[in-house]
């Protein structure tokens, strides 16, 4: 039996929060790619956004078993995102709304991660015993 954990989702809830985390990422993403382009600052956190995402859900043999390691980078990233903008962003509708969306994509990151803690400690069930 393979010891890595699996990429795929288990269940309704698994997929319902996969989709959202991969929506409000790439919500994040294109809208500091395109917010005052072509600022720097915008564009390597709009980049940062993706290659997290692509970190957390591509099957790439390296960081399948540190899914958990990057899901908490993400978290730590979106979290840097909304102190930042708290610090010095615009206060405007695009800037409330992109918080708003960022605080969500941390929600549903600590969920998925809370998630795969209890599929962790649970015990397995094989059938036949």
């Amino acid at each position: 039996m393979d010891a890595r954990p699996s990429t795929a989702p288990r269940s309704t809830v698994d997929i319902a929060i996969r989709i959202g985390v991969v929506v409000l990422t790439l919500t994040a993403a294109i809208v500091h790619l395109s917010r005052l382009f072509p600022d720097p600052v915008f564009i390597l956190n709009g980049l940062g956004y993706l290659t997290l995402l692509a970190a957390l859900y591509l099957p790439i043999p390296r960081l399948v078993p540190r899914r958990r390691v990057v899901r908490w980078a993400l978290i730590g990233y979106a979290t840097l995102t909304i102190l930042a903008w708290v610090a010095i962003g615009e206060r405007n509708l695009l800037g409330y709304s992109t918080t708003a969306e960022e605080v969500a994509l941390v929600i549903l990151l600590l969920m998925e991660g809370r998630q795969g803690e209890v599929r962790r400690t649970a015990p397995s069930r094989h059938l036949g015993e």
